[in-house]
């Protein structure tokens, strides 16, 4: 319950801190509710499944993501709750002391996505895969997304992905096979959680 708490009030002040640089007071006030409103959901989460163990791994991640990744987590929080309100469900059983939110539903059907420490459509044979996202995130901090964006945008606009990309096992030959063969897993924090678990899409 207390990390909950902790999680919630954590999100209030992010959001009260990013509204007054802002918009001054006026957006202090809305991004403390904002902050809330998140903070409350993503609160609930951690409370509800027992995310964070009372142990000195558990208090430490905990501090990490609520500090220097907080960012991260924040964008977590609001991916969780958007997941919530389509009506998916919180996976307690794999959240209990992991130190990540598991989402039983995916994006899609075919692929896992964690943002922050929000894992959604994950499974055992994807989760260390995953997991290579939530240390990648918590190592990074705030650099973390904004490097991530960056490598899509450099990979899709200049893709010298296609010097050393596989032509012959998994070709380009349509438009959508661009993104999802082409871009998608060699953007560098795709091609590292590739490299640890799972095969990238062919």
């Amino acid at each position: 319950m207390i990390f909950g708490i902790l999680s919630a009030a954590a999100h209030v002040a992010a959001g009260a801190v990013l509204g007054q640089l802002v918009g001054g007071g006026v957006g202090l006030l809305i991004g403390a509710g904002v902050g809330l409103l998140v903070g409350a959901v993503f609160g609930w989460a951690v409370a509800a499944a027992e995310v964070y163990a009372v142990s000195p791994r558990g208090v430490f991640l905990f501090v990490v993501d609520h500090t220097w990744s907080l960012l991260n987590t924040l964008v977590g929080a609001i991916y969780l709750a958007v997941h919530l309100v389509f009506g998916h469900s919180l996976d307690r059983a794999t959240s209990r002391h992991s130190c990540r939110v598991n989402v039983v539903e995916g994006v899609s059907p075919r692929y896992a996505t964690t943002l922050g420490t929000v894992c959604a459509g994950s499974g055992p044979g994807i989760q260390r895969h995953e997991d290579v996202h939530i240390f990648q995130a918590r190592l990074l901090g705030p650099l973390y997304i904004p490097l991530v964006v960056a490598n899509y945008v450099l990979f899709t606009i200049a893709p010298v992905w296609l010097l050393y990309h596989d032509h012959a096992g998994a070709p380009i030959n349509r438009f959508t096979r661009y993104f999802e063969i082409g871009v998608y897993p060699h953007v560098w924090n795709e091609a590292i959680a590739y490299r640890i678990q799972g095969t990238p899409p062919r």
